[in-house]
């Protein structure tokens, strides 16, 4: 049986506090954005199609009167969209406003003319209307959600506690923005140097009109032979296509100093410098910003207040909240990320008086957490203040233990976010959640003893990590071999094992259980486990690992791809086999009672994997 949840004294629940319980939590759910307009779906159409419509898109010859220098406009557009992109994961209003800037520019270009000719430019516009609506329906939802959230609480409202009124967000954000907006400055500065530099040398120098003898390439980098006043000069271009053999190019020369008229400097590693750095540094000064401003108006008048359950996620320390009425913590609702808010006098007062105890309680704290030897922490009872919806700020009152004696104050530092869509019957019952802590009796009761060996293997998400992995292998290979016996040849050394590593097991991995313990079958080879020595099993980083006693952890990584399972609305494969090995280490009588034939262990594919890269290698070697 679970714990209870850790109970809250009445005196730390305002009079008059709503319970959040299953039916308004589920009301509150069914008004969340839908699958469609999850970013996960939005984002990567307008990536893949402002990608196709920027390769598509002509480029402008760089010619003597028309110079290809540095365009402080193009680079303006460039972060606007960068950052773009970013706020329609993180910040939606932005993300509209920054839609509606990169649309302006282009239609500035004459996109909207070339959208009825250029399929790129209309697949763009098609993608823009989607993040558009998508980025609308998720406010539109919030704002739903506000309002059920409101009906549920009812008329009370209180004042957050005094601890979370001294809260700030966005101190760390602005520190950082102001860091990276320095860098993207320095950026500028030297691109305007450069040009500076240019200028002045140019304006000084003599310009000539020669012609192109010769385009070459030199360790990759192309370069341009001009004749001028019975000199020859040699430059290196971005663009050898604009200047052919025998056509004529400007120059200015200096002494010994030359340059082309159409291409007079390269600042682009500054540019670069410039442009992700104004990105990072704006996208932490929005963030800061909001941060801020959502905290201020959380303390400007008093809140809705609900009571409910709440649990800090094992693995990821996200804070989950339940319905009151969820004593088991199965169906969660929300989460979100929080620190604690202490008052100024009581933060003093606690380090004096806890001192270096405290230091080494949580160091041993940290130490059980990296060895996976740490309890699940317990559901509590607690006090939510505010409203909770997805991007809300909240603030929530609980005991951290039943061994504590004063109520801790926790403070969001992300945005709400909404737990995922969740099947009905029996799936709801399994609950889908990122930080799953079903009870172990639980996912017992849900097996049923077998004679035969019981398998879990790769199923088929895990598979298409494994046939990406695999191409970017095939990829890798070429592209060390094209150019011959090189440097390159190293990266095959030093990458190529781990690559085949990692596609065999995601490809092929397998686990038998049967009646003396568990068949392991990994890239290289099958391991014997038996349940005399099996000490814990676990799931992390899309890997699963099962300690051994007084021996290293057997491990399979990768088993698949968790996190885009969660956002699909689905458990996680990986971790259902996790929690049904669990079950049968726990509990003898649901193992097999048969022993796994040779044809149930699974067979490695990593050295077959070997002989297919070798050959590829071979090929690639003879058709170039």
């Amino acid at each position: 049986m679970s714990r209870p949840p850790v109970p809250l004294p009445a005196e730390h629940i305002p009079p008059g506090t709503a319970e959040w319980r299953t039916p308004n939590a589920e009301r509150w759910l069914a008004a969340a954005p839908a699958r469609w307009a999850h970013p996960l779906w939005t984002l990567p159409a307008l990536v893949a199609s402002l990608v196709w419509d920027i390769a598509e898109a002509p480029v402008a010859p760089c010619t003597s009167t028309a110079p290809c220098g540095t365009d402080w406009l193009g680079l303006g557009m460039a972060v606007v969209s960068l950052l773009t992109l970013y706020w329609v994961w993180r910040q939606p209003r932005l993300a509209l406003a920054g839609l509606a800037a990169t649309l302006t520019g282009f239609a500035v270009e004459g996109g909207f003319t070339s959208a009825l000719g250029e399929p790129s430019a209309l697949a763009f516009l098609m993608a823009v209307a989607f993040t558009t609506a998508g980025l609308i329906h998720r406010l539109a939802a919030a704002g739903r959600q506000r309002a059920r959230a409101l009906e549920a609480a009812g008329p009370v409202a209180q004042p957050l506690p005094a601890a979370a009124r001294t809260f700030r967000r966005g101190r760390l954000s602005f520190v950082l923005a102001a860091l990276l907006l320095g860098v993207a400055g320095f950026g500028c500065w030297q691109v305007q140097q450069v040009v500076d530099a240019y200028e002045e040398r140019a304006a000084g120098a003599t310009r000539l009109s020669g012609r192109v003898t010769a385009l070459e390439q030199d360790d990759d980098i192309d370069i341009v032979t001009v004749e001028a006043d019975g000199r020859t000069h040699r430059f290196e271009t971005a663009y050898p296509e604009d200047f052919p053999v025998g056509s004529r190019a400007d120059i200015v020369v200096d002494g010994d100093w030359a340059a082309l008229v159409a291409e007079p400097y390269d600042a682009i590693g500054w540019e670069l410098l410039a442009v992700a750095g104004s990105v990072a540094g704006l996208a932490f000064l929005a963030n800061g910003v909001d941060g801020r401003r959502r905290s201020q108006r959380l303390r400007r008048e008093p809140l809705p207040v609900l009571h409910v359950l709440v649990r800090e996620g094992h693995d990821d320390g996200r804070t989950w909240v339940f319905a009151a009425d969820d004593p088991e913590g199965l169906r969660p609702i929300l989460h979100f990320h929080s620190l604690y808010a202490f008052e100024e006098e009581e933060e003093e007062e606690k380090e004096d008086e806890d001192g270096g105890d405290a230091a080494v309680v949580e160091l041993d704290r940290i130490t059980e957490i990296l060895k996976g030897e740490d309890p699940p922490p317990p559901l509590r009872e607690a006090v939510l203040y505010g409203v909770p919806h997805a991007g809300a700020e909240v603030a929530f009152v609980a005991f951290d233990d039943e061994d504590d004696v004063e109520v801790s104050v926790q403070c969001s530092v992300t945005a709400v976010k909404p737990v995922g869509p969740r099947s009905t019957g029996h799936g709801q019952r399994r609950h889908e959640r990122e930080n799953p802590q079903r009870p172990r009796d639980e996912i017992a009761a849900d097996m049923t003893p077998s004679t035969g060996p019981r398998t879990w293997t790769a199923h088929g998400l895990s598979r298409a990590v494994g046939l990406g992995l695999l191409l970017v292998q095939g990829g890798g290979i070429w592209a060390a071999l094209e150019d011959g016996p090189s440097w390159h040849w190293l990266w095959l050394v030093v990458g190529l094992p781990w690559l085949v590593t990692v596609v065999a097991t995601a490809l092929t991995w397998r686990i038998t259980a049967d009646r003396d313990g568990l068949w392991v079958t990994g890239a290289w080879r099958v391991r014997r486990v038996p349940w005399s020595v099996i000490t814990s099993v676990r799931h992390s980083d899309d890997g699963i690992r099962i300690g051994r006693a007084e021996d290293s952890s057997v491990e399979l990584s990768p088993t698949g791809w968790a996190w885009l399972e969660r956002h699909l609305g689905r458990e996680p494969h990986a971790a259902r086999t996790v929690e049904e090995l669990r079950a049968l280490l726990l509990h003898p009588e649901l193992r097999p009672l048969e022993e796994a034939p040779a044809g149930r262990q699974g067979m490695p594919v990593g050295p077959p994997l070997v002989v297919v890269s070798a050959l590829w290698g071979v090929a690639v070697l003879l058709l170039l």
